[in-house]
This record gives C-alpha cells, structure tokens and sequence, in this order.
C-alpha cells in the first residue's frame, strides 16, 4: 500500500474468488474478467466451479494500478510470498470468467454482488428457560459468598487465558503497548504512528436465553472494553457460530443476535466492516448456545490515554460509574433479591455454582451505556483516572478481585457497599436487616456481589481527584465505593464484612484452565 500501487484490495472468505470479484468490481462501478487457468491450486483437475468457490485460506485479491503489476509482485517476492496475476479490470460491468479459452461463467457484476434473492426462513421462538424455581433460592442462600467468588475466579470462562497466550509470541515486532490480561490488546502500528485497541466480547449463555439482547450486549461490551482502555471504537468484525439455520429455532436465534448486533453497531456508529459464519455446530447430544463473536478496533489518540483495569496504588479511590444494578421495573423472570430488585438470571453465578442457564438477560439501556463510556472516555483523556475495568461476567464482585491483579504488584480493596454504593441506597440500613428475613438478606447479598447489570465500570483516582471526577459523573449513576490498600479484597455488604487473600484469588484465577489442560505424564509447554 505504501508504494501507491494498489488500487484495491479484499479478503478472499465465503465463496472465494466468486465473491472477490464480483464484490469489487460492483464497488468500483467497472467489470472484471479472470482466466482460471492463471489461478494456483492446490491439486489438478479442478473443475471451474471448484475453483471458483474454492475458500483456501490466506488469500488476498489485489487490483494493481496500470504498469505497476510489477511493483506488487516484487513486494511479494521479497516476504516469499506467493502471488499470480489472473485478470483485469474492464468497464463493461460484466463479471467474466475464462478457463483453458473458453468462457466458463459471464453474468453482471452489481446484481450477483448487490441483489442476491433473500430468503425467509421459518423462525420459532424456543419456550424460555425462565423459572422461579423457590428450592434454588433456598440452595443460593445456604451458598458461601466466599466460595462462589472462588469459584467463578477459576471458571475457564473467567479465569485468566495466559495458558493460551503464553504459548504465542504476543511481542511480535515489539509494538504491544498492553500485555494480554487487561480490558483490550493496545498496540502501536509504526507505519501508521497511530496506537490501536483490540478486544473480542461475546456471552454464549445470554444469547441462548435471548439472542437479540445477547448480540446488543456482545457490541456494549466490546466497546466498553475499548474505553476503558483509553479508546474511541471504531469498527467491528464478527464471528457469527450457530447450529442448523434449517431448524426453526436455530434460524430464529441467528435472525436476533444479528439484529441485535446491527442495532448496537448503528448506536456506536462502529461500521461492520468485516465477518465470518460458522453454522450447523451441533451433534448427537445437542446444538451449541448461539456464539455471535464481537471483535472491535478503536483508536487511542495520544499514548498518556493508555489505560488498564489494575488498580495503580495504595490508597487510591475506588468509584462505580454506571447502572446501579437493578432491573427495569415489571422484568419477569428469575429474580433472587426480593425489594431491591437486583436479579441473578443469565449470570455466570448460576451457571457455576448451580448449574443452571436460567434467565432473565441482563437489559442493556443504549443511551445509558453511551452516556456512561462517554463520561468514563472524558475523564480518561482528562488524566483523571488510574485505572478502568468494565463489569462482566461474575458481576461486581469478580470485577473487584481483577483490578487487584496487577502483574507488576498485586493490590487489594476495601469496599463499603452498605451505605454509599449503589447496590444499597437504603436510609435505614438496619431496620430494614431487622424487618428483612435471613433467606431474603443472603439473596440479596449473592445478588448485589454477582448479578451482571450491564453499563458499570470500575475506576481509580488519586484521593484528589475524587472530587472533581464525582462531579464529572453527576449526569449517570455513580458511587464512591472504596479505596485500594494492600493484599486483601474487603467487601462489607449487606451487614457482613467479607474478605479474600488477594495470593489466593490471584492463584485460582491464573492457574485454573492449566491445571484442567495439562497432565503429570504429558505437560503442554508454554513460553
């Protein structure tokens, strides 16, 4: 690109070389004509229609500039990579295909690529797996809060990846600016001198109960992972993983996590620019919970904007930005936290403590997450803040323990969620334990620490610049919550003084998907 010598360039995915073309010339308002004969292939005898629908990996169509054929295929050469000349440009609009002199498919460019017929597939809406189920809210009350935050730490979808990680060299020509283990990968690109954010968001368990509000959050989150790393979102790729869109079930949870995404992406104003779809990801014993995967680019202006989840230093203040953790009022659905409303359903919390994959979905409020990444953007780029760390899976309390995992010096917190935080606004906090029966206060406990309301982020700031960041939040929901101090997270709520060993949660979380990979006999190395 750097030598002008390109006039366009597209990734070759689904359909191959029939996409390709067709695509680009449709964009470019020209035609396109390709003689087969001059394509590589991996085997001979090939028919044109193989050819043409072949989807090898790895390939890049390229339109090369008029005399600077050359210029390209030099390029290649130098990095040893294969290329081959196999067409040109023609201004008739006509996608042309030649193989061995004769002409093997002739058809207009902009209808095959623009006016494909579209198909209306029967859709039917699975029955819900929601319940009120009065024996689980029994079980969730007898649950220890210290062992579930325990548990969800060493959850492979919670716990830390870097057995994955570890074994690639994510050092690559020396631009990461951000190690794995934060909100986003930050890397600097130097032909470009700009510094980008990456992240990749998707919750299978949200988009089995209800695709549409799954795919929305898949969005939010990604973008929230890019903002508190200091970063304007930009765009989005996806993965789109389903099971046989010939059922009517399945087709119906396709049609709403893309529909859910398309809204979310239109809100952002974060272009899909780019996908992939994997379907029929099923067997014998089931179909996959519908996995629309989020991956989002955004732009860090100025490398002081740089920011990552880890709480910085002793002392520092601890604030929740954002929804308070309630559910919109008349939600139906399972709900374990009686008058404060907070409900567990969809949560990571269920699903790992008791095995169940019961709903309701956390609801994603649009203009609020906006509004809530755009104050949380500001103070950012204001150097107001330390750190940042959006609220996910595991919910505020799993949040809280993966601040305290800095990797240069782990750090603790103590949290006061009884008076001042939005988890509990009541003004007599006492009367209200007395009144409350001791079933009700556990549930409510379990779901303030780990219900996953959407739109919080977690961030830090030199005790003199609380003030000022409290009152830059004043137009969202916030709460000053705590302070970080060493070793040990503290959480008192709801009456009860909590604590964890920083080492241990630390341990749980980074060791968890080793030990449940690797064997005595036959360890897999790592770097």
């Amino acid at each position: 690109l750097a030598t002008d010598a390109v006039a366009g360039i597209q990734d070759m995915g689904a359909a191959g070389l029939t996409c390709s073309t067709c695509e680009t010339a449709s964009r470019g308002g020209s035609g396109v004509e390709i003689d087969l004969a001059k394509v590589p292939k991996r085997e001979p005898g090939m028919t044109a229609y193989e050819i043409l629908l072949s989807e090898s990996q790895e390939r890049m169509l390229i339109i090369a500039k008029r005399g600077k054929e050359n210029i390209v295929c030099e390029t290649f050469a130098k990095w040893d990579v294969a290329c081959a000349e196999i067409g040109r440009v023609t201004d008739d609009g006509m996608m042309r295909v030649r193989n061995n002199g004769s002409v093997a498919a002739e058809i207009p460019a902009k209808p095959l690529a623009e006016e494909a017929p579209l198909y209306e597939r029967e859709a039917t809406k699975p029955t819900a797996a929601w319940t009120d189920d009065t024996d689980l809210q029994n079980r969730i009350a007898t649950q220890s809060t210290v062992d579930a935050l325990n548990s969800l730490l060493a959850d492979p979808t919670i716990a830390s990846k870097n057995w994955v990680y570890r074994q690639y060299d994510h050092t690559v020509r020396t631009g990461t600016v951000v190690k794995p283990g934060s909100d986003a990968a930050v890397f600097y690109i130097r032909e470009a001198d700009k510094i980008v954010a990456a992240t990749t968001d998707c919750n299978s368990l949200y988009c089995a109960l209800e695709p549409r509000e799954g795919g929305r959050i898949a969005v939010a989150e990604a973008a929230r992972n890019l903002t508190c790393s200091g970063a304007h979102p930009l765009a989005v790729t996806d993965n789109l993983n389903f099971g046989n869109p010939y059922k009517p079930e399945n087709f119906w949870q396709l049609r709403e996590a893309v529909e859910g995404i398309a809204e979310a992406c239109r809100a952002f104003g974060t272009p899909v620019v780019g996908g992939n779809v994997s379907l029929y990801n099923e067997s014998p014993a089931g179909v996959v919970d519908p996995t629309p995967t989020v991956a989002m680019v955004g732009l860090i202006d100025n490398e002081k904007h740089v920011t990552t989840q880890w709480f910085k230093k002793e002392g520092d203040v601890i604030i929740l930005a954002g929804s308070d953790g309630g559910t919109a009022s008349g939600d139906s659905g399972y709900n374990t936290a009686g008058e404060r409303g907070y409900s567990l359903g969809a949560s990571r919390f269920l699903k790992v403590c008791f095995g169940k994959k019961i709903g309701p979905v956390p609801k994603l409020d649009l203009k609020l997450e906006i509004a809530v990444q755009s104050a949380v953007g500001n103070l950012i780029r204001l150097g107001l803040l330390r750190s940042a760390h959006d609220c996910s899976e595991g919910g505020l309390a799993v949040a809280l323990a993966e601040c305290c995992f800095n990797p240069d010096a782990s750090l603790g917190a103590q949290i006061d969620l009884c008076s001042n935080g939005p988890a509990n606004r009541e003004e007599d906090a006492s009367r209200k334990y007395a009144a409350a029966t001791e079933q009700n206060r556990l549930l409510e406990t379990c779901a303030i620490l780990f219900n996953e309301a959407q739109s919080r982020i977690i961030v830090t700031c030199d005790p003199e610049n609380a003030e000022q960041i409290l009152s830059q939040l004043k137009y969202i929901p916030h709460a000053r919550i705590g302070s970080v101090i060493k070793s040990e997270l503290r959480i008192s709520v709801k009456g009860e003084n909590l604590g964890w060993p920083v080492a241990e949660l630390h341990e749980l979380w980074w060791n968890s998907i080793r030990r449940a990979v690797e064997t005595d006999s036959e360890p897999i190395p790592s770097l």
